[in-house]
């Protein structure tokens, strides 16, 4: 038996002694992978929880609707409130904290009311070392991590999706439209349905792996390192420009780094902007 075939045997194992379980799931590899597996042991004793409010690309729901059929899973639709919150409208450095004390309420809520079923989520062993100030809330709301739990990696989870056949297993990370914004900056269904919009325009042009940050007038384009180049066609660029514009924003930059997880972070310790192009009215 490999590693991983242990930590899946363990999964199982987990899922089975939880019995009836809720998986808090986005529609991403983690918690798909989650929901899949615990179909596989527990049935219609699993059910998917998908919150749904303006931080989450409509894009997103309907994946994650369309993967829960097709595993046949039970699926809840709620509606979230958090950006109703002030606290994490303001948008301080722990706003995660107070978007799943919400989401992972409402959670808990709905598994009491489907007769004691255990909330779990798709947190793994690589998202230890991440900024995540949303695991104290999961902490608080006692929100199992049976991936963590029986030691999946990302690299694990992605290869026993991709066994399973998940439409999922190589998708590129996601995290919630908030994410664009950096600490301090307010969050308002407004801005967040701008974002959304210009994400779309970039998938529209086929860039899998893309990021609009939101700095006021001022949009900035991060995509995959090795997929920046594109925007030196100026067709592209001035078709991205002109869209984003029509959006609300009146400058468009693309960083000449590409993506990478962590990059607000790494901009609230620097203020040093990287971009091979900057368009402005």
């Amino acid at each position: 038996m490999t590693t991983l075939d242990a930590k899946i045997a363990l999964l199982g194992r987990q899922l089975a002694d939880l019995d009836r379980v809720v998986v808090c799931f986005s529609g991403g590899v983690d918690s798909g992978y989650l929901l899949a597996e615990a179909v596989g042991v527990l049935g219609s004793r699993a059910v998917a929880l998908t919150a749904v409010s303006p931080s989450l690309a409509p894009e997103e729901g309907a994946v994650a609707r369309r993967l829960a059929e097709q595993l046949g899973a039970r699926h809840l639709l709620v509606d979230t409130a958090e950006v109703d919150d002030p606290r994490y409208a303001a948008n301080p450095v722990n706003r995660c904290y107070f978007c799943k004390v919400e989401v992972y309420g409402r959670a808990v809520r709905e598994a009491a009311r489907l007769g004691g079923h255990h909330v779990v989520d798709g947190f793994n062993v690589d998202d230890r070392g991440d900024h995540r100030p949303g695991r104290q809330a999961a902490k608080e709301h006692d929100v199992r991590s049976p991936l963590d739990d029986a030691g999946f990696t990302k690299a694990d989870i992605r290869e026993a999706a991709r066994r399973l056949g998940l439409p999922v297993w190589n998708k590129p990370a996601l995290a919630c439209l908030s994410s664009r914004f950096p600490y301090g900056t307010a969050i308002t269904p407004a801005k967040l349905t701008q974002v959304a919009a210009c994400e779309r325009v970039l998938r529209e042009h086929g860039f899998t792996v893309c990021r609009v940050r939101y700095f006021d007038e001022r949009a900035r384009i991060e995509v995959a390192p090795e997929e920046v180049a594109r925007f030196r066609n100026a067709a592209l660029l001035a078709d991205v420009t002109a869209r984003f514009r029509a959006a609300g924003f009146r400058e468009v930059e693309v960083d000449s780094a590409g993506y990478r997880q962590g990059a607000l972070n790494e901009l609230a310790r620097t203020t040093a902007t990287r971009s091979i192009v900057r368009s402005s009215s």
